[in-house]
């Protein structure tokens, strides 16, 4: 059994690769909202909460631990500076490979400002990458059903535009997958866990 310590920024992911988990592969999870919300008041990543990032990831790295996953997207380039034995990864680079192969038209959709950059980045001037307005306030007042329902109006919108693809860049996104009609988006839970295994 392989055992993937996941950095999270949100408490209600711990579910989310919980269930995307796949035999072989055991979970443990940690928590620092804190960096999020810094980064959101700082408008994105800044080189400071870029090494407090790196170094909660390292921290991570310990012994019976295979693997350190960073699972906030908006966090995901601090991992660059990150060094330790194992495989530190990023669950949205293995999104953005996911999604980019195969050619065609392919949309990522973001909740948050703040991933925005990071997103375009990861996934390159091949996809187009969107902004779901007004969905972060839906999860950050803790409406999760409002949250999902807009990024699945937002996907199925993509996707009747001729998308072949559309990637769910956000871990928090997930649960809107199974609302869709015009498509199946990629998540990143489903995505990074499917690599690692």
């Amino acid at each position: 059994m392989r055992q993937i310590a996941c950095l999270h920024t949100a408490a209600s992911n711990f579910k989310l690769f919980d269930a995307a988990c796949p035999p072989g592969l055991a979970l443990r999870h940690a928590i620092r909202p804190d960096l999020l919300a810094e980064a959101e008041a700082a408008g994105g990543l800044t080189p400071a909460i870029a090494a407090r990032t790196a170094a909660a990831t390292e921290a991570l790295a310990t012994t019976g631990i295979h693997a350190v996953l960073l699972t906030c997207s908006t966090l995901g380039p601090a991992l660059a500076q990150a060094r330790a034995a194992i495989p530190l990864l990023r669950a949205d680079a293995a999104l953005a490979e996911a999604a980019m192969r195969g050619g065609g038209r392919v949309v990522a959709l973001c909740a948050v400002e703040t991933t925005l950059a990071p997103t375009a980045a990861l996934f390159g001037p091949a996809c187009e990458t969107r902004l779901v307005p007004g969905a972060w306030a839906a999860f950050r007042a803790g409406d999760s059903q409002t949250y999902a329902q807009m990024v699945a109006a937002a996907a199925d919108a993509a996707f009747a535009e001729g998308a072949r693809c559309v990637a769910l860049a956000q871990a928090s996104m997930a649960p809107a997958a199974a609302l869709c009609r015009n498509g199946t988006p990629l998540t990143s839970p489903a995505a990074s866990l499917a690599a690692l295994a």
